[in-house]
C-alpha cells in the first residue's frame, strides 16, 4: 500500500522530457520544507492505494511516460516496488526526488531526477552527497536557484564534483523570485555545461495542482 496524493495526466514541465504527455503519480509526504515548495498540499493529503489500483488508474490514460513525484516519494518504503511495477508494465518511468534520501534501491530502468538543495532552499544540510556516486548518464541532477549566491554555490558544486561528466545537469530559477533571464545570462557568461529550464506548466496553467 502507498499513500497517493493525486494521479493526473499533463505535460511534463521540467527535465529533458519537458513537453511530453505524462502521467504523474504524486505520493504523499516529505521530510523537507524547502522555502520555495509549490506542492505543500502533498505533505499530508492523500489516500491509501494498492499497486493494482495505482496501475489501473495509470493505464486508463494509456501513457508512454510516467513520473513518480511528491512530496518526497522515497519517503514511502513501497516506492521502489511501485517504480519497478511501472517499468514492468512497459512505461518509460522517471522519479523526482529531493536528493535527501538514498537512491540506491531505485530500479535501474528508472530515470532518477535528483535535486541538490542550494543554501537558498533552507535545506542544504539535507543533501545526501553519497547519491552522486550512484548517478548514471540515464539520470539527471537539478539545482533550483533562488538568487545570485545560489547560482555561484551551484556553479562551484558542478565544477568541483565534475557533475557534467556524470549526467545531465538542470538549472531552474525559482518562479516569481529570480528573473529567468538573469539565470540564463549567468550560465552563458560562465559557459557552464548545464541545461537551463523553466517550469513549463507554470507558463501554461496558473493552477499547479493536477497539472
Amino acid at each position: 500500500m502507498l499513500r497517493i496524493n493525486e494521479i493526473f495526466y499533463s505535460l511534463q514541465g521540467e527535465t529533458s522530457r519537458a513537453g511530453l504527455p505524462t502521467v504523474f503519480v504524486r505520493l504523499t509526504g516529505c521530510p523537507l520544507r524547502c522555502g520555495y515548495c509549490d506542492t505543500a498540499y502533498a505533505f499530508n493529503e492523500g489516500a491509501a492505494m494498492d499497486l493494482p489500483a495505482i496501475l489501473e488508474q495509470v493505464a486508463a490514460y494509456a501513457p508512454h511516460y510516467v513520473t513518480v513525484t511528491g512530496g518526497e516519494p522515497l519517503a514511502q518504503k513501497e516506492c521502489p516496488a511501485l517504480l519497478s511495477a511501472l517499468c514492468d508494465a512497459g512505461y518509460s518511468v522517471s522519479l523526482e526526488t529531493s536528493g535527501a534520501l538514498d537512491i540506491a534501491k531505485v530500479d535501474p530502468r528508472v530515470s532518477r531526477i535528483v535535486d541538490i538543495k542550494t543554501p537558498g532552499s533552507g535545506e542544504v544540510e539535507k543533501n545526501r552527497w553519497a547519491n552522486l556516486d550512484l548517478l548514471t548518464p540515464h539520470d539527471e541532477l537539478k539545482f533550483v536557484i533562488c538568487n545570485a549566491a545560489d547560482y555561484e554555490w551551484a556553479r562551484q558544486q558542478v565544477q568541483e564534483h565534475q557533475l557534467s561528466a556524470k549526467c545531465p545537469i538542470l538549472f531552474s530559477p525559482v518562479a516569481g523570485s529570480l528573473d529567468p533571464g538573469h539565470l540564463a545570462d549567468w550560465i552563458l557568461r560562465d559557459r557552464l555545461d548545464v541545461r537551463f529550464q523553466i517550469q513549463l506548466h507554470k507558463l501554461l496553467w496558473r493552477e499547479d495542482r493536477g497539472r
